[in-house]
């Protein structure tokens, strides 16, 4: 007489897909890029209290000064250190693009899974307007913008936000929609679960990681969109200055191939590259353990 326990358990459904853990792994290159990221968000934080001068103290009698062991990274057009000026502009450049970021993303993705959820004609309104607002060139927002109420911090991180984020909202939607066919989240319906613990226990963790992959490009798009504004002198403004500002201060060295050009631009290149490298090179592995 055949064991009744093997043969319930060979009829049992393999467990589905999304109940399997998932472990991330790193290349090489990714590697190279989180150590980029975390550098300049470690700078970003400590930067200003370990600059060897203050933001605008002028210290060298010569402009657009090379580079020696007093200033490393040389002086700008008035003869400030450059190594201080970098380190003070990285809090703005980095602390208001990762807020405009998560501003965007948080929205982006809250409105596309109270889209999904509610389908029909909520749908259908939420996309046509943001449709709409995505049509919108995101410099020519931003000089509307700037132009029409000024500029400030929190009128950057506003701006930047409402560019980019139909953007996000669009990517989460597709997602959205794919993962509430799924059997999971037909059973969580069945179990007569609410909207809430649907969208925040079975949909949104199965959305993370694209949408994390999504939130680090449109950081990248945030930095050089407040970096372009600044080079306009439409961003951060004086005393105070980002990365663009600093590249815009002392574009008259360019044709010396002045340090004070070269160094923040090269700050604002490794940044990109850095997410770039991570979010490209991060893989998600499902876990061998059933």
């Amino acid at each position: 007489m055949p064991n009744s326990n093997v043969v319930v358990a060979d009829k049992l459904p393999p467990p589905s897909p999304a109940a399997k853990p998932r472990r991330f792994s790193i290349s090489i290159l990714g590697l190279i890029g989180l150590c980029i990221v975390v550098f300049w968000l470690l700078m970003a934080v400590i930067g200003p209290t370990i600059s060897p001068y203050d933001a605008g103290q002028i210290v060298d009698a010569d402009v657009f000064g090379s580079l020696s062991r007093k200033l490393l990274l040389g002086s700008d057009y008035l003869g400030r250190d450059m190594l201080s000026r970098i380190l003070f502009g990285t809090r703005y450049t980095i602390g208001l693009a990762l807020a405009a970021t998560l501003l965007a993303c948080s929205i982006g993705t809250g409105l596309a899974l109270c889209a999904a959820l509610a389908g029909g004609w909520v749908d259908a309104v939420m996309s046509r307007t943001l449709d709409a607002l995505i049509s919108i060139p995101s410099k020519m927002f931003a000089l509307m913008m700037v132009a029409s109420f000024g500029s400030s911090p929190e009128l950057l991180i506003i701006t930047a936000a409402i560019t980019y984020m139909p953007g996000s909202y669009r990517i989460s939607r597709a997602l959205a929609v794919n993962v509430q066919t799924m059997e999971y989240v037909q059973a969580a319906r069945a179990r007569g679960e609410g909207a809430l613990y649907i969208t925040c226990i079975e949909m949104l963790p199965n959305m993370i990681r694209p949408v994390l992959a999504d939130a680090g490009l449109r950081f990248v798009f945030v930095v050089l969109l407040l970096s372009g504004l600044s080079f306009l002198s439409l961003g951060v403004q004086p005393p105070d200055a980002d990365w663009g500002s600093l590249v815009r201060e002392n574009i008259a060295g360019l044709g010396e191939g002045a340090p004070a050009v070269i160094m923040p631009a090269l700050a604002i290149a490794t940044l990109t590259i850095g997410v770039n490298l991570l979010i490209d090179n991060l893989r998600g592995k499902r876990s061998r353990k059933d």
